[in-house]
């Protein structure tokens, strides 16, 4: 019998112990996952709650070893004074007081570390009590191993925890517990004692399958995860995308890029309303520091008062650099507080309605706020003065670089693969000037099959580079990766530039106020967000570049010339040749001349019919009927050239109107019509390879791309883009119908 007590026993305990790290799982995220610090304390005392449960039986001695615990954990975290003395009573006293108000009034925000702690471990104290009597009593051990697999799995897909190693110990643990769990109960209705002795007989084959399964688990080859990470989804039909602090990839402004990468989602929760003249890039700040993996600044943040809002440094030389002056006027929405001040390049004086106090750091342009009212919405004007650039002057400034230039702004961390520099040096070979190499660089990109795209964008491994995956590896990204790869080629050509962070100018809103001539209100949501480049010009100081494909600079450059010019050195970023125009307009003019020979044999037709009055009803029913018949056989034979011109003409009103969803929407009803059809779960870009393999066309790919550029855009395309689609859609039908 004292063998049996003794088995038990062990049993009991071994299985107590095992609950005990299943519930050690639960906490290990904690500090991942929440601001939850001391975890080790948490975790000792949860500890002794299950010692406490299992070997001691007496009610007041488990109660007084558990409640002294927790008071010692509080003391060595939040008080001061010696434990239980008059100071320490009364610190106590007013932290309950404090909190005990707070949640009577449901302010549960404002609770303290400390009350927040106590509350933490009273569960911990509940918890290994249910634990144990889960285990000892009511014997359900395999639910609170399903329980934990669950919990490790959703923080795991939902949260930055990586849960494999956690998923690794629980299986391990479980099945060998189980094992043992199930021999204890085989042992309970053997009468013969030595059957009893050979538990290492029975143990060891589950410790031998359990490793193998745990190595074949580990070691087995697995696919990749097959969708974007859920969490910014989440997020962002939740409404909260764009300023939390979670270091989870979204969509918005945020303050930390040291690790930059990996897929978003789309989130058009407005950012703040805007009244200005043009459609214009609005900045926040710009970075020096390149990681290899993202970017960081070089030196702390240094925040000077601006005296009565005058703004002393600007990003380019306004003496040397021809200007005009605007004003421009922002206001953050209510529930996406933004918590630094945009500003148009040229901005020089901030004025607010409220007095608000404004700071500046003159390194990365940052400029804050500090409110005189709490949470309240900062609205304000800035005062700028538009910059247009002299192409000419940019070629002929010198390479004379400032020596603070160069240290902060030629830096690249020594990993840089260089194949990146022999790439930049390649993309610039014939180049003799500043202006030109940027350039070249800056159109590279979509010139070269680099696609924008915001799925399944990679994040680098370990030792591997952010700039040298994009360019060589993956051809794949958004704004990040194009900037970021444009500032490292041209730090590695000598060339200073730096990373910047802002909005584009967003959408004009469909309800415009009463504004001067040339001023537009416009809405800037978090898909707005978005980083562009800085170079250096000794002469003319900081320019402005856009490297992402997709995305057009709405800065104005010009070409200074006293004689005959070739009009293509005129166009700025933000305009196309005249020739597209022409061909598209001539395409068009195509189009509809194919289309009135038809227009107007249905004219004739529809005259023909027409005969004088005289006659009897009776000839007028059969005649009618007669006509109505003819009519009927020539559109059935003829439905298939009928189709075609209703699909034409309902095509040429879409793309007139520039109704680019529409058209794309239309474009893939014409294909299916067509016997080109869409097999169920093919992505566009699948069946955009298709339609061209199918027709000897290039053109249905880029037409998706440039739709999907199109969506993210939040539905908005410059002029550039305009003439680029029509053209894309005509030569598209062309063939279709060819």
């Amino acid at each position: 019998m004292k063998k049996s007590i003794s088995l038990e026993s062990v049993s009991s305990f071994i299985l107590l112990l095992a609950g005990f790290i299943l519930f050690w799982e639960w906490l290990r995220p904690l500090e991942q996952i929440t601001d939850t610090g001391s975890l080790y304390l948490f975790v000792v005392y949860a500890a002794i709650c299950f010692v406490t449960s299992f070997f001691t039986r007496n009610l007041w001695a488990k109660f007084l070893i558990k409640f002294f615990s927790l008071l010692f954990i509080m003391d060595y975290l939040f008080i001061d004074a010696t434990l239980l003395s008059q100071e320490w009573m009364q610190t106590l006293g007013l932290e309950l007081r404090f909190n005990l108000e707070v949640v009577w009034e449901n302010d549960w925000a404002l609770m303290t570390a400390f009350f927040r702690s106590l509350l933490f471990l009273f569960l911990l104290w509940l918890m290994s009590y249910l634990l144990h009597y889960w285990f000892m009593v009511a014997n359900k051990f395999f639910l609170f191993v399903v329980l934990t697999f669950i919990y490790l799995a959703v923080l795991d897909t939902y949260t930055i925890y990586d849960a494999q190693l956690a998923m690794v110990r629980t299986f391990i643990v479980s099945f060998l517990v189980l094992g043992l769990s199930r021999y204890v109960k085989l042992m309970d209705n053997v009468e013969t004692k030595d059957n009893k002795k050979h538990v290492w007989s029975w143990m060891t084959p589950i410790i031998v399958i359990v490793m193998f399964a745990t190595v074949l688990g580990i070691y087995s080859p697995k696919l990749n995860p097959q969708w974007p990470d859920p969490v910014p989804f989440i997020q962002s039909t939740a409404g909260h995308v764009g300023f939390s602090g979670a270091s989870v990839q979204k969509v918005g402004y945020g303050e930390d890029d040291s690790q930059l990468g990996g897929s978003f989602v789309q989130d058009d929760s407005p950012v703040f309303e805007a009244i200005a003249h043009d459609d214009i890039y609005w900045r926040i700040e710009s970075k020096d520091l390149y990681t290899g993996k993202g970017w960081e600044r070089s030196k702390e943040l240094d925040f000077q008062p601006l005296n009565n809002g005058e703004i002393e440094w600007s990003t380019f030389l306004p003496q040397q650099t021809e200007t005009a002056s605007y004003s421009a006027t922002v206001r953050p929405v209510n529930q996406n507080q933004l918590p630094k001040v945009v500003y148009p390049y040229g901005a020089n004086h901030i004025t607010s309605s409220a007095q608000e106090s404004f700071f500046t750091d003159s390194n990365s342009g940052l400029i804050e706020a500090e409110s005189a009212e709490q949470n309240q919405n900062l609205s304000y004007t800035i005062e700028y003065e538009a910059p247009s650039f002299s192409i000419n002057k940019l070629r002929s400034n010198s390479n004379d670089d400032p020596a603070d230039i160069k240290e902060r702004y030629l830096q690249l961390p020594d990993s840089l693969p260089d194949r990146v520099r022999e790439l930049a040096a390649e993309v610039t070979k014939g180049k003799d000037n500043r202006y030109d190499k940027a350039q070249a660089i800056e159109g590279f990109f979509s010139s070269n099959g680099y696609v924008y795209q915001i799925e399944d964008v990679s994040v680098p491994e370990e030792g591997e580079d952010y700039v040298d995956q994009f360019l060589f590896e993956t051809k794949i990204g958004y704004c990040d990766n194009f900037s970021t790869s444009m500032v490292v080629m041209l730090r590695s050509l000598d060339i200073p530039a730096r990373w910047v962070k802002g909005f584009t100018g967003g959408v004009e809103a469909v309800d415009q106020p009463n504004l001067p001539e040339g001023y537009s209100l416009y809405e800037v949501t978090n898909n707005n967000a978005h980083s562009w480049v800085e170079v250096y010009f000794p002469e003319s100081g900081w320019v402005p570049f856009e490297p992402t494909s997709g995305f057009t600079n709405p800065t104005d450059f010009y070409l200074e010339t006293s004689g005959d010019v070739n009009t293509e050195d005129y166009m700025t970023d933000d305009q196309e040749p005249e020739e597209e125009s022409s061909e598209e307009t001539s395409e068009q003019q195509q189009g509809n001349e194919a289309l009135n020979p038809e227009e107007d044999e249905s004219e004739v037709g529809g005259a023909s019919n027409e005969d004088d009055g005289n006659g009897s009803i009776y000839y007028w029913i059969g005649a009618v009927l007669l006509v109505i018949v003819l009519l009927a056989s020539v559109a059935y034979l003829k439905r298939y050239e009928l189709r075609d011109w209703y699909m034409l003409k309902r095509w040429h009103r879409l793309t007139e109107r520039l109704e680019i969803e529409a058209a794309y929407i239309y474009l893939l009803e014409i294909l299916e019509k067509r016997g080109l059809h869409r097999r169920k779960g093919q992505t566009l870009r699948q069946y955009a390879v298709e339609v061209d393999q199918r027709l000897g066309t290039s053109e249905m790919y880029d037409i998706t791309l440039a739709y999907e550029e199109y969506l993210y855009r939040n539905q908005t395309s410059s002029p550039k883009d305009n003439k680029r689609l029509q053209s894309l859609f005509q030569r598209m039908i062309d063939q279709i119908f060819a």
